[in-house]
């Protein structure tokens, strides 16, 4: 016996919108409704073909289009899986990764892999506006939403305004944002900053980082951070599961 829900109290209607299509926004708004949550199954094809009187190719068809807009997995033996939402970064605003995950009511969480003294590589230095080579801190991190990685980080703090010589400890970064730290110890607030956004892949290394497959999409975000008086503060590399991360920016047109 069939379970009823809000998503298929009605059965679908002859037209012009595919049966497949009418199927797949019943369910989509069912996940925007939190009806079904994440790592619930949705309802199987055999169970939408004899709910709604479509062929099996219909009701693939409909869970596909989620699974093509990251809604959901499907995976043989298991299913079709509800994923976790994405979180929505907008590009307008400049904000630590605690601050941005309380917002949207996750969890933020560090996982520490090194911090460190090096000296600046190049690209590095050319953004801090030090000399290539100089020790400066560096810390790299697995950031952290409800306990799932969702994105790695390599901070590097100038030497101008972060003495090497005051490096935290692992322990002190798995516990605290890095922007928090920095205001606590130096009194300097980041309050500006410049930011290039491209697409990649997952090699090996941050796969096994991210808890992804190798080869699946990115996100890699490089930032400048200023001071209030325009100094360079920080350079970050943060590399973002797509599945988990988009960012949003709103346009006005003149």
């Amino acid at each position: 016996m069939l379970t009823v829900m809000a998503w298929d109290d009605e059965d679908l209607v002859d037209g012009p919108v595919p049966k497949w299509h009418q199927i797949a926004e019943r369910l989509r708004s069912a996940l925007s409704k939190g009806e079904f949550v994440a790592g619930e199954a949705l309802p199987s094809e055999t169970v939408l073909t004899r709910r709604f009187g479509v062929s099996r190719t219909t009701a693939r068809s409909a869970l596909n289009e989620l699974e093509n807009d990251q809604l959901v997995s499907r995976r043989s033996g298991r299913g079709t899986i509800v994923l976790p939402p994405k979180v929505d970064q907008p590009l307008n605003l400049l904000s630590s990764f605690s601050d941005d995950m309380r917002a949207r009511g996750l969890t933020p969480g560090y996982r520490p892999v090194a911090v460190s003294v090096l000296p600046a590589p190049a690209e590095t230095a050319w953004e801090l506006e030090i000399d290539e080579g100089e020790q400066a801190l560096c810390v790299d991190r697995v950031l952290l939403a409800d306990g799932e990685p969702i994105a790695s980080s390599v901070s590097w703090l100038s030497p101008r305004i972060v003495d090497p010589g005051t490096a935290p400890d692992a322990e002190t970064m798995g516990a605290t944002s890095l922007y928090d730290w920095i205001e606590r110890t130096t009194g300097t607030r980041i309050s500006a900053g410049r930011e290039y956004i491209e697409g990649g892949v997952a090699d090996a290394h941050l796969a096994q980082r991210l808890a992804v497959t190798r080869g699946a999409p990115i996100l890699v975000a490089r930032r400048r951070s200023l001071s209030p008086a325009a100094v360079p503060l920080e350079y970050v590399v943060i590399t973002y599961r797509a599945d988990r991360y988009r960012f949003r920016i709103e346009l006005t047109r003149p």
